[in-house]
């Protein structure tokens, strides 16, 4: 099973050798390509061969560029995540409307849970409001107690003055934290053989990940809860790497500890089942601990 997130800094060659990534730099360095889950190339000053791009999309192994600003700016997607894809495609494009709305509602019940819980961790009042909230979602959430819930819990985790439009190092992280989360969904909404950009609630005709921004709703909160632990006074290499290190922290799903990176495997498909089967009992959310 793939494992390992690597990153590649600086100026580095990569190719492909008998199953191995080769990365050459002042030294040279292999690693075996079944171990890796998530490649990301932090750095404009690398150039890889056509044949190692080939082999990381035959094994589905996403694959995140940055900018030269070191922040993801756009990732690689097999066209073919599974044998079956064609039937997957089928059966999303006729996903029925009252399932979609179901599948929302429990996705944002959860999320607004887990926002309520990192709350109480923090022993903020403003728990009782998420509390309220949760008593009151409809089907769908026509209401929008997920946006009401937002507003909140941001004022109360990072201040009365933040709001998620400022340039500012909170934003920053989050940003970039946010989207290594949704590399990750992509990854996994793609190798069960469904599209990113059709999506249960999500219908941004300028956003090509629709469906995985639905589904990774849950887990932008272990991202929320790195951040305001970093206390950031700088946003740098180091800091990002904490960042992306949140894939190998260990949560609970299935009444077992996984690996973030692989509790988004097992979520993932466990929300395209429900979808396909029609039943919300199908989903599986995780916890922080047993």
């Amino acid at each position: 099973m793939s494992w390992r997130i690597v990153v590649v800094s600086g100026s580095a060659k990569l190719d492909c050798q008998l199953g191995y990534l080769v990365v050459r730099k002042d030294t040279t360095t292999k690693i075996y390509l079944h171990e890796i889950s998530v490649l990301m190339l932090e750095s404009t000053a690398i150039s890889l061969t056509a044949s190692l791009v080939s082999e990381l999309l035959k094994r589905k192994i996403k694959v995140i560029f940055c900018d030269e600003k070191r922040n993801p700016c756009g990732e690689v997607i097999p066209y073919y995540g599974s044998h079956d894809t064609s039937v997957k495609i089928k059966k999303q494009v006729g996903w029925e409307a009252r399932v979609k709305s179901a599948v929302w509602t429990e996705i944002v019940t959860d999320k607004i849970r887990k926002q309520k819980e990192l709350l109480v961790e923090l022993k903020k009042e403003e728990a009782k409001i998420l509390q309220g909230y949760l008593e009151e979602i409809q089907t769908g959430d026509v209401t929008n107690r997920e946006g009401h819930a937002a507003k909140v819990y941001f004022n109360a985790v990072f201040g009365m003055d933040f709001t998620r439009t400022g340039e500012t190092l909170c934003n920053a992280a989050l940003n970039y934290g946010y989207s290594i989360i949704l590399s990750a969904f992509n990854r996994e909404v793609a190798c069960n053989g469904y599209m990113t950009q059709l999506g249960i609630f999500h219908d941004n005709m300028f956003n090509p990940f629709n469906l995985s921004s639905d589904l990774m709703e849950p887990f932008r909160i272990l991202i929320d809860r790195k951040v305001f632990r970093m206390k950031l006074q700088k946003f740098q290499q180091e800091e990002k790497m904490e960042l992306v290190d949140v894939l190998n922290s260990e949560i609970v799903i299935g009444g077992r500890k996984e690996y973030v990176n692989n509790a988004i495997k097992i979520y993932t498909k466990s929300v395209l089942d429900a979808l396909c089967e029609k039943d919300v009992t199908f989903i599986r959310f995780y916890q922080n601990e047993l």
